[in-house]
């Protein structure tokens, strides 16, 4: 797929790792949560109290599982136990889904917006007034994107359900790999809600696939090659999914040489959780997360400074900002994130190192964002807290 990059699934330490790496780098990373909900999961839950104050209500999902609702979901929340009036009360019965791991003392978050996601689509629950119509990733070009609206097929599950044709549609020769996995999609979806009625408050319709499986078929095709992977089980696991979506697996068998010795896992690893982040240039980060937001500092360190020092300092601000990137995505940091770049005299230099930031995330698959320049001069950041940082990932028991 025009890269030489590989996902590596394997255990370490007790942990069943999935790595994106490319070159002698990690762009992703992902450690087993042996969580009691896992993202993608739909329970039938009970609003258990409804807080105004922060404009949310709690569910529970049985067996201590208390999550997080924005109360916004209310007028598209599926209730069960009573006629739908666009509200929610405590112990109404509702269709949930798992949007968000616990991380620390935060709840898991949940959704009553269904969906289901493959390779190359979503489906889910279309929202009250929206029109019938495909939607695709504005990361595909004007021709793909009139191509997926104009099929015939994908027109007809929109107009019953939310669809949308993701980036990795992009990589396909034809259609038939993403029509099957459509309808696939929207006969599951169409499941669910069809015996929803039939069950008992707390039962789990639906579980995702295994963390791995959904960390390979969400990476960018364009990013890796194969899939390699020396646990037999997640080997068996993954075959179909791979023969559907024509991926290469291979099963790695030489137990002289363990796979995370071949690839260096732990150094890497360790790479990933250091606070310092050296930079080709004799610059470095320090990347240092807190409770309340993520600091990265951006220093010249052992850079030698020629005649232009504005050319150097932008230079430098240019490879911080690149780094920062591909550090974000690896070691999942999330929420609000604050950088402190060299100072930069020409604001037009300030602008263009903000537009080049906003350029580079757009390239995460995680929504994340540049907003702008405070008044201290600090860039700031957003990225969508999903999953616990792969440090936390790392730490949990």
């Amino acid at each position: 797929m025009g890269s030489n990059g590989k996902i590596l699934i394997l255990k370490l330490h007790k942990k069943r790792l999935s790595l994106l790496i490319s070159g002698n780098r990690i762009l992703a990373a992902r450690a087993q949560q042996e969580a009691a909900v896992t993202l993608g999961d739909i329970y039938i839950g009970k609003v258990q109290s409804i807080s105004p104050n922060i404009s949310a209500a709690f569910v529970d999902l049985g067996g201590r599982n208390l999550t997080f609702l924005p109360i916004t979901d209310a007028a598209s929340a599926f209730v069960l136990n009573r006629k739908p009036d666009g509200s929610l009360k405590a112990g109404d019965e509702l269709l949930v889904q798992v949007t968000k791991e616990p991380m620390k003392t935060k709840l898991a978050g949940v959704t009553t917006k269904l969906s289901l996601s493959g390779q190359y689509t979503v489906v889910g629950i279309k929202p009250k007034g929206s029109k019938d119509g495909v939607q695709v990733s504005a990361k595909l070009d004007a021709a793909k994107h009139a191509h997926f609206r104009e099929l015939e097929e994908l027109k007809q599950i929109s107009g019953r359900f939310r669809l949308i044709v993701r980036t990795n549609a992009g990589t396909l020769d034809g259609e038939d790999a993403l029509l099957e996995e459509a309808r696939f999609l929207a006969d599951t979806l169409a499941h669910i809600l069809e015996i929803t009625p039939s069950r008992t408050c707390y039962s789990c319709l639906y579980r995702n696939k295994p963390d791995y499986v959904s960390f390979v078929t969400n990476a960018y095709r364009t990013e890796y090659e194969e899939v390699i992977t020396d646990l037999p089980e997640v080997y068996e696991t993954l075959l179909e999914p791979c023969r559907k979506a024509d991926i290469s697996l291979r099963l790695y068998e030489d137990s002289l040489l363990p796979l995370y010795k071949l690839y260096s896992v732990e150094q890497r690893l360790q790479e990933l959780t250091d606070k310092k982040v050296w930079l080709k240039s004799g610059g470095y980060l320090v990347i240092e997360p807190t409770e309340a937001l993520i600091s990265i500092d951006v220093n010249t360190g052992k850079y030698e400074s020629g005649k232009d020092r504005e050319e150097t300092f932008y230079r430098i601000n240019r490879e911080a900002a690149e780094m920062i990137a591909v550090h974000l995505r690896a070691r999942n940091l999330s929420g609000m994130i604050l950088v402190d770049f060299i100072n930069l005299k020409s604001r037009e230099r300030e602008t263009a190192l903000l537009e080049y930031m906003r350029e580079l995330l757009k390239k995460d698959p995680i929504p994340a964002r540049a907003l702008d320049m405070t008044a201290l001069g600090l860039m700031e950041l957003t990225r969508k807290k999903v999953a616990p940082s792969l440090a936390e990932q790392l730490r949990s028991q």
